[in-house]
C-alpha cells in the first residue's frame, strides 16, 4: 500500500517497540509522509485515541481519516480508494466481507439458540474510514463518558449516534492473529516475491600491523589486523556485494567509495546493513547467505556461530538462513603465505515480478 499523494501516516506504537520501529523504518528510507510515532494505550481503542490526538495537533487538519491494523498487511490500493471515497459520502465507512459459514448464537452452556440469516451479517475489516472531525469528537467523548471497552473504531462511531456504512471488504486483507496466520501469511509473501535472484561477492584484504581482524561484524583477535579504507571486514564486504549483485545495482565500490573519507575507519555492517535495506526497499527479502571464508589463521571453527548471528542481525533474517564456512588453500598463494584472507559469497534473494 503506497501513501496517497499529500497523506500523512501516524504510527501507533507500544513504547517498549521503538528500537524496532526506528530500524524498520529505516531500512524502507525516510518518507515525508510518515510523522513520529505515537505511544498506544492499553487498549484499541485508547491507542487510536492518541493516534488522532496526534493528528489534531498539526497546523493542517485531515478532512478524512483511514484507521488501519498494522497486522492486516495485505491491504490494497483499491481497498484504500474504496474507503476514502465511501468516508467522503457517508462519514462513517466500513470495509467488510460477506459470510461463507453458518453463524449459530448459543447460550452460556454451548447449546444453539438461534440461527441468524448470514445474508445480514458481515466481518469487518480495516482500514475504517471516517471524517476526521467526526471520530475524533466520537472518540473524545467516549472517553470522556468512561466508555473504554469498544472493540472498533466504528463500534466508536456507532455509540456516539452516527451511521456507519459498509463497503466492500476484500478477502485477501486477511488479519495475522494467530501462529497458523503468520504461515499463511508467510506462504502469500513467498508466492508474492516469484523473482528469484542470486548475486556473487568477492573480496580480498591483506594482513598488515594490529591485534585483530573483523570478519562478518565479530571482532577476533589476531597477530595481524587487516588493511583497508574501512575495517576490512573481508567477509561483510564479500557478503555485501553478493547482495548488491542480485539486485544489479552495483558494488560495494560505488555506493561507499574508498575515494569518499567519510567511510575511512568505517564498520563494515554500515555497508552490509545498506545492502539489505535496499533488497527491503525493492518490496524483497533475503532468502539464504552462503559465504566462505579462506585463510590458514585465525582459526573460524570457534567464532562461526557467533558471525552468523552477527550477520542474521545485521541483514534481519533469521540466523538459519545464513551459512559460514572456512576453509584453508593448502599453504598455496596468498591466502596460503598468510598474507591475506580471502572471502567468498552467494546471497539468494526473492523480488517481487
Amino acid at each position: 500500500m503506497r501513501a496517497a499523494p499529500g497523506a500523512m501516516v501516524v504510527p501507533v506504537i507500544h513504547k517498549d517497540d521503538l528500537d524496532l520501529y526506528r530500524s524498520s523504518a529505516a531500512s524502507f528510507g525516510a518518507s515525508s509522509s510518515l510523522a513520529r510515532p505515537v505511544f498506544g494505550g492499553a487498549t484499541r481503542q485508547a491507542s487510536a485515541r492518541l493516534g488522532l490526538e496526534a493528528l489534531a495537533s498539526q497546523k493542517s487538519l485531515p478532512e478524512i481519516v483511514l484507521i488501519h491494523d498494522a497486522a492486516r498487511l495485505f491491504v490494497s490500493d483499491t481497498l484504500v480508494e474504496r474507503a476514502i471515497t465511501a468516508a467522503k459520502t457517508h462519514g462513517a465507512a466500513i470495509p467488510g466481507v460477506k459470510l461463507s459459514d453458518t453463524i449459530k448464537e448459543i447460550d452460556a452452556e454451548g447449546f444453539v439458540t438461534a440461527t441468524p440469516p448470514r445474508a445480514l451479517f458481515r466481518a469487518v475489516q480495516t482500514p475504517q474510514a471516517f471524517r476526521f472531525d467526526l471520530i475524533l469528537a466520537a472518540h473524545r467523548n467516549a472517553a470522556a463518558m468512561g466508555v473504554l471497552d469498544l472493540t472498533d473504531d466504528a463500534t466508536v462511531a456507532e455509540w456516539a449516534g452516527h451511521r456507519v456504512h459498509v463497503f466492500a471488504g476484500e478477502d485477501i486483507n486477511m488479519k495475522v492473529t494467530t501462529a497458523e496466520d503468520l504461515s499463511v501469511a508467510e506462504a502469500r509473501l513467498l508466492r508474492d516475491l516469484a523473482d528469484i535472484r542470486t548475486g556473487q561477492g568477492y573480496d580480498v584484504h591483506a594482513f598488515g600491523p594490529g591485534s585483530h581482524v573483523w570478519l562478518g561484524g565479530v571482532k577476533i583477535a589476531h597477530d595481524h589486523g587487516l588493511v583497508g579504507h574501512s575495517d576490512a571486514d573481508v567477509l561483510s564486504h564479500a557478503i555485501t556485494d553478493a547482495l548488491l549483485g542480485a539486485l544489479a545495482e552495483g558494488d560495494i565500490g560505488s555506493h561507499f567509495p574508498p575515494s569518499d573519507p567519510q567511510w575511512r575507519g568505517a564498520a563494515s555492517r554500515i555497508f552490509l546493513a545498506a545492502a539489505a535495506a535496499k533488497v527491503r526497499a525493492r518490496g524483497g527479502a533475503i532468502s539464504h547467505i552462503d559465504a566462505t571464508v579462506v585463510c590458514e589463521r585465525p582459526k573460524l571453527g570457534p567464532h562461526r556461530d557467533a558471525i552468523r548471528a552477527s550477520i542474521a542481525n545485521i541483514v534481519e533474517v533469521p540466523v538459519e538462513r545464513v551459512a559460514i564456512k572456512a576453509t584453508t588453500s593448502e599453504r598455496l598463494g596468498f591466502t596460503g603465505r598468510e598474507e591475506g584472507i580471502a572471502s567468498l559469497a552467494i546471497a539468494t534473494i526473492r523480488l517481487p515480478l
